[in-house]
């Protein structure tokens, strides 16, 4: 995964600092910090991404796409379909 962890360490799930979050392999530009949110998964949590073609989804089971960096293909997680902050947001 890009940023995330499965140990504990993640270091970006209670980031908040104005900024962009990058492919962690090839630097492409993913997410705006403006879309972050507070979430209770252990990963950050985006309404949206920074432009049209910063990532690829393809759908994995209804409700959720497999999300991969638009540029190089690294794994990214998912897209939950109307699971965001807000009626009809996703939360990448």
């Amino acid at each position: 995964m890009s940023f995330c962890s499965f140990l504990g360490d993640e270091i970006y799930k209670d980031h908040f600092k104005p900024g962009i979050y990058l492919c962690a392999k090839c630097g492409h530009k993913l997410f705006s910090s403006r879309s972050k949110y507070e979430h209770s998964s252990p990963w950050p949590a985006f309404t949206e991404t920074l432009q049209e073609d910063s990532v690829s989804k393809f759908v994995e089971r209804p409700g959720a796409l497999k999300v991969s960096c638009g540029k190089c293909g690294n794994g990214l997680g998912h897209e939950f379909l109307n699971d965001g902050p807000k009626d009809g947001l996703s939360r990448f």
